[in-house]
């Protein structure tokens, strides 16, 4: 007997909404379709456990069928099923959740509600993004049920008649629509199982009707209609890694599971396995990946779970944004599938995870410090930058990391912050590239002086936030300025008159912004070396990175070319004649500029005609 009702709902544009708003993906709705499928059979599974249903022997699966001719896919579980009264409550009161009144009726029978995905209502409407008409097939649990068949067109009116299902579950249609034509492919299908089924907790086959056609040389069809070929094994995984209890995993399955959910030819550095029963639940491991680049802080990727039910990647508000660059899985059941940001922002419980996340991550990282510390010294160029964002980031991380950073210094030596070498007056000198800077890092090694070496873009920001909680110290590029140490206290052996010096290359260079000085240093080797003022260097460096966007001046720091009244050429100067002095001051300033930053292409092409004329100075 068929008989027609019309679907209870709270807004006459409630299919617009779905198929629009509801979801920012169309493709969700195999997510939401089969994660319903799951639900059916976790409550069977419940029943059965305390007696209230007989499953006798029962393999719990979910079947996915593609019709590419009739333009359908099926998505079939053999879980609790429903009567045509529960298919009247659940489908077509929208706003009712079949999953919250289960729990409700089982919470003091069952643990029900630990495996329960989401709210059938809703859920199973987002068939309609993809669809014209979506039909169910269904045959409950229960004794002498009988078969159940519900269609409709998406409109406010459905049909409901005498179903044809033999075995208990139920199965939904879908019938793609024009926006859904897509789907009808299975390699797109498969690649949204993979993507949102992948780790369900139920077995899941699909099957595709006319995939395996066979053809000739011609590329003809060589069968009128290939027989359907079940799927030899699952899609997905039921028993991911993550929820297996970290004394029970290997270093093998970490790696095996690294490689199979991310795409990335290294091996991960190493890995913190999540597992809290309380004060909520939650699971999951994160990876220590490689940093293939050296310079930029390479994006990781958290990917977020509900009960083995994919739902996004890198939610910032589940966890912290610095643990964005790790890679890994997390799985907190205790977030619906449908979470908002804005529900995120304001729920006390997402932030107690977040922070949780965050304690555990620096705690691994103070363990591997203390107790595998030669292991951390050889990870810290991959992990520093992640380590450092974190503590800008986050105070109480930084608080929690800042007696485990390390700083390595330019004899190569890991020293923590404690042990960095100071000057008198509390100033840290630090390389920013070491081959840019060799000449100045030789000039320190020559004479006994230590630097740190921070050669990433972060560090731009870190050393600038280290001075801000560390208000003692100063940081300073070892090109920004000649310190004490450096000044020689002895006499060169022959008298230099400074004045001269520095008239005779302002004359040489005509750089009306370059301030010069002499100073006779501990070295002779240098004939000279640029210093670049820090504070603008900066402003500068900061413009660079974000484009001036704070407004600060991007007048170019000022460069003083620091002449070496302890250098043979210098000494030599005064008796050459014109021509000849102009040439060998210019040359001195090229080899200085070399020194503290890239040449111009205008500049590398007079830096190369001076240094042929020099030679041919040598052949007169």
């Amino acid at each position: 007997m068929k008989r027609e009702g019309q679907i209870k709902v709270d807004s006459e544009n409630l299919f617009p909404i779905i198929k629009k708003w509801l979801y920012s993906d169309k493709d969700i709705f195999l997510r939401e379709i089969v994660a319903n499928g799951c639900d059916a059979i976790k409550k069977l599974q419940s029943l059965n456990s305390i007696g209230e249903a007989d499953c006798g022997e029962w393999k719990p699966r979910i079947d996915i069928v593609l019709d590419r001719d009739a333009k359908t896919l099926s998505v079939t579980d053999n879980g609790i099923g429903m009567t045509e009264e529960e298919v009247e409550k659940y489908i077509t009161q929208v706003a009712f959740s079949g999953a919250a009144e289960f729990i409700e009726q089982y919470k003091d029978k069952t643990d029900a509600d630990a495996g329960i995905i989401g709210h059938f209502g809703l859920g199973f409407y987002s068939a309609y993004m993809i669809s014209d008409v979506v039909e169910i097939e269904t045959l409950s649990y229960k004794p002498e049920s009988k078969p159940v068949h519900w269609s409709s067109n998406g409109s406010h009116t459905y049909e409901i008649s005498d179903g044809s299902r033999q075995e208990r579950g139920t199965t939904v249609i879908m019938h793609f629509s024009e926006d859904g034509a897509e789907f009808c492919d299975s390699f797109r299908l498969r690649s949204v199982l993979k993507k949102y089924c992948r780790f369900m907790p139920y077995e899941i086959y699909f099957t595709c009707i006319q995939e395996d056609i066979k053809k000739d040389g011609t590329g003809e069809n060589t069968d009128d209609k290939p027989a359907e070929k079940p799927e030899e094994k699952p899609v997905n995984i039921t028993d991911p890694l993550w929820l297996k209890a970290p004394k029970d995993c290997t270093t093998e399955e970490y790696e095996d599971f690294y490689r199979e959910v991310f795409p990335d030819i290294n091996l991960p550095l190493f890995w913190i396995h999540l597992n809290v029963d309380y004060p909520f639940n939650l699971k999951g491991i994160l990876y220590f990946p490689k940093q293939t680049d050296k310079l930029q802080v390479m994006p990781g990727e958290i990917k977020l779970f509900s009960n083995q039910v994919y739902i996004a990647d890198n939610i910032k508000e589940v966890v912290p944004e610095f643990l964005m660059l790790l890679k890994g899985v997390i799985d907190c059941p205790d977030l619906p599938l449908n979470v908002s940001r804005s529900f995120l922002q304001n729920d006390s419980e997402v932030a107690k995870i977040s922070r949780h996340i965050t304690k555990k991550v620096a705690d691994k990282l103070v363990s591997v410090f203390k107790n595998e510390r030669k292991d951390y010294e050889s990870y810290w160029e991959d992990i520093s930058p992640f380590i450092k964002f974190g503590c800008i980031k986050d105070e109480r991380f930084y608080d929690r990391m800042k007696d485990i950073i390390l700083y390595k210094s330019i004899s190569g030596e890991y020293k923590v912050f404690s042990e960095l070498p100071k000057t008198e007056d509390n100033k840290v000198y630090y390389v920013s590239d070491s081959a840019l800077q060799a000449q100045y890092v030789k000039i320190f090694e020559d004479n006994g002086m230590d630097a740190i070496i921070l050669e990433h873009n972060i560090d731009t920001h870190y050393v600038t936030f280290l001075e801000y909680k560390e208000s003692d110290i100063k940081f300073v590029r070892i090109d920004s300025e000649i310190g004490e140490a450096l000044k020689s206290e002895e006499s060169s052996g022959s008298e230099v008159n400074d004045e001269e010096i520095i008239n005779i290359f302002k004359d040489a260079l005509s750089m009306d912004k370059l301030e010069i000085k002499t100073q006779a240093l501990k070295t002779g080797d240098t004939p000279a070396i640029i210093t670049i003022n820090e504070y603008q260097r900066r402003i500068n460096d900061m413009n660079k990175l974000y484009g001036n966007m704070f407004g600060m001046s991007d007048e170019k720091a000022q460069e003083t070319l620091i002449i070496n009244t302890a250098n043979k050429t210098v000494r030599a100067l005064e008796k050459l004649d014109g021509e000849e002095r102009n040439i060998i001051c210019r040359h001195i300033y090229d080899l200085a500029a070399i020194g503290q930053r890239r040449l111009s292409a205008e500049e590398l092409k007079g830096f190369i005609q001076r240094s042929v004329q020099v030679m041919e100075m040598i052949g007169e």
